[in-house]
């Protein structure tokens, strides 16, 4: 018995704690129990989810949940620091303090292997990347950690930007600090969206902290409703069509032919879609049940008819945090100021490395000195260009910040360029004034077809694995084999239609089968719900898929 308590409390790297686990809803279960208890007790409640998150995130990255401490604590003290500082010098350097030291961590996990290979092939060094982290918890804790390897701790740019949003706001005086280091720590680690987010801004949530525990009939309903939906989403489709498509033709393109390559993308577009919002769902309903209201993070993004409308829908909490904290800070769509030029160097001097070449560099500076020249001589092209820049810094960004090699950046550049070529587009388009359904279905299939055609390379495993695969759509399509394709993966493309079906339904008759639902008896709600979790888990076909975006 007590070996079983034990390797429940142990961390299994293989093994982490993940909504599609049996293990997660026996621990939910517990947590839920202990919680029925002392929902109404403002502090106790906040130190007990605080210690079951503190664990949900040990479970899924062991000993580095240190840095969720970490990070707490740093932010909690130069919060106060800043909310009782009126000296505006001090009140900067506290923030730039913050946005450095949550940065800095952010970096040695993510881009510290991309960093030291770029520099070694600029000039020629042999510098080697160490996890000291590593090297402590070995000798600390008796792990085996590989110290030549940096794990990139599950959730890290979540809880990061969660934290740095907090000092933000109270830069700006939009937020008072918190009254003590439990409720904050509690916001920081609160484990349903704690790993793959939404990205929760602390003026949204800690004021919940503070309230009387609530759950209305409704809202009960509503959870249990989002937690199916998603697990729906992630098992029956997203998981489905990866094993058995999308994963195997991303591995070995060059032996499949272009249509299927092809409908691998397609593929994609839909598994990343049902992964992440299927994650969302599930947090949502399961951080509702404990009276937390959690932020919309995905708003049937390919409904959208513009690449702009798609990403105000899609990954909601970073779009609109990269929106308020870096896209309006640097200028928006006004003007440019200090902060667009600098991070605009930054990135080009990301590209330089990732180029990884004396001659890209010169060429680079070469072509930014001309770009000057121009805004210098033409102050129409000065304006054009300091319009749209911003966009693309927070594009770029956006690409970086899911990781740090050619694809993110290509893939955050294409979809800067698709938001500001549609600026210039919609002014000139015969169809933009047209809102008629076959005006629609155009500009939802030209949007879905660029954000799909542009996700080869967020998928792909590096960049030549991407220019494969679309050169073989061009090159070796084999209309010849359709048929025979359409007959081997007919579950696979029944799947994926069930999935963009459901998807693109109206609203309204979705919400009417929503609230269907809710307002069923318990009992039905419950008979319902065992049938559609027997069904989903008989459709497992391999050991449990790790959610997508675990890996940002």
């Amino acid at each position: 018995m007590l070996d079983y308590i034990l390797d429940i409390l142990k961390y299994d790297q293989s093994s982490p704690l993940i909504f599609t686990r049996f293990f997660f809803w026996g621990f939910f279960a517990v947590v839920l129990i202990g919680y029925s208890f002392l929902s109404n007790k403002r502090i106790s409640r906040s130190l007990y989810l605080l210690v079951f998150s503190l664990f949900f995130y040990y479970k899924s990255s062991g000993f580095f949940f240190f840095l969720i401490i970490f990070s707490t604590l740093v932010d909690y003290i130069i919060g106060w620091w800043l909310y009782g500082t009126k000296n505006e010098v001090y009140r900067r350097l506290l923030l730039a303090a913050s946005i450095f030291i949550n940065l800095f961590v952010l970096a040695y996990f993510k881009y510290s292997f991309f960093f030291t290979s770029a520099i070694n092939d600029m000039f020629g060094t042999n510098l080697t990347a160490y996890n000291y982290l590593a090297e402590f918890s070995n000798l600390l804790t008796g792990t085996s950690f590989d110290t030549a390897k940096i794990f990139l701790p599950v959730g890290i740019s979540f809880f990061t930007f969660q934290t740095m949003s907090y000092t933000l706001d109270i830069y700006r005086k939009e937020l008072e600090p918190v009254k003590n280091i439990i409720d904050f720590g509690f916001y920081v680690s609160f484990f349903p969206q704690l790993v793959a987010g939404p990205i929760v801004r602390a003026k949204d949530f800690i004021p919940q902290i503070y309230q009387k525990f609530s759950l209305s009939r409704y809202e009960f309903g509503l959870a249990l409703f989002m937690i199916l939906k998603g697990l729906i989403k992630k098992i029956m489709i997203g998981d489905y069509i990866a094993v058995n498509f999308v994963d195997r033709v991303f591995a070995n393109p060059t032996m499949y032919t272009g249509f299927e390559s092809l409908m691998a993308m397609i593929g994609y577009s839909l598994q990343v879609y049902v992964d992440f919002s299927g994650y969302t769902d599930i947090a949502i309903g399961v951080a509702l049940l404990m009276g937390f209201r959690l932020n919309e993070n995905f708003n049937s993004p390919y409904k959208a008819k513009n690449t702009g409308e798609f990403w105000s829908r899609w990954h909601i909490s970073l779009s609109t945090w990269l929106k308020d904290y870096l896209y309006i800070p640097l200028g928006g769509n006004r003007n440019a100021t200090a902060g667009t030029y600098i991070n605009f160097a930054l990135i080009l001097g990301v590209v330089m490395m990732l180029a990884s070449s004396l001659w890209v560099s010169l060429g680079i500076v070469a072509g930014v000195i001309l770009v000057l020249i121009i805004m210098r001589i033409s102050p129409a092209a000065k304006k054009g260009v300091v319009r749209n820049i911003n966009i693309m810094i927070t594009m770029l960004f956006g690409g970086l910040w899911h990781g740090s090699s050619w694809n993110f950046l290509i893939w955050g550049g294409l979809n800067g360029l698709g938001v500001v070529t549609y600026k210039y587009w919609r002014k000139i388009s015969p169809w933009e004034k047209y809102n008629n359904v076959i005006a629609t279905v155009w500009k939802i299939t030209l949007t879905f077809g660029f954000i799909t055609f542009t996700r080869v390379f967020f998928r792909a495993p590096d960049y030549e694995t991407a220019t494969t695969m679309l050169h073989r759509i061009r090159t070796v399509f084999s209309p010849e084999l359709i048929p025979q394709i359409i007959s081997g993966y007919y579950k696979v493309w029944l799947m994926m239609l069930f999935g963009f079906i459901t998807h693109w339904l109206s609203y309204n008759f979705k919400d009417t089968w929503r609230d269907k639902f809710i307002n069923l008896p318990h009992w039905s709600q419950a008979l319902i719900s065992a049938l559609i979790i027997f069904i989903i888990y008989q459709s497992i076909c391999s050991d449990m898929v790790a959610f997508i975006y675990f890996q940002f």
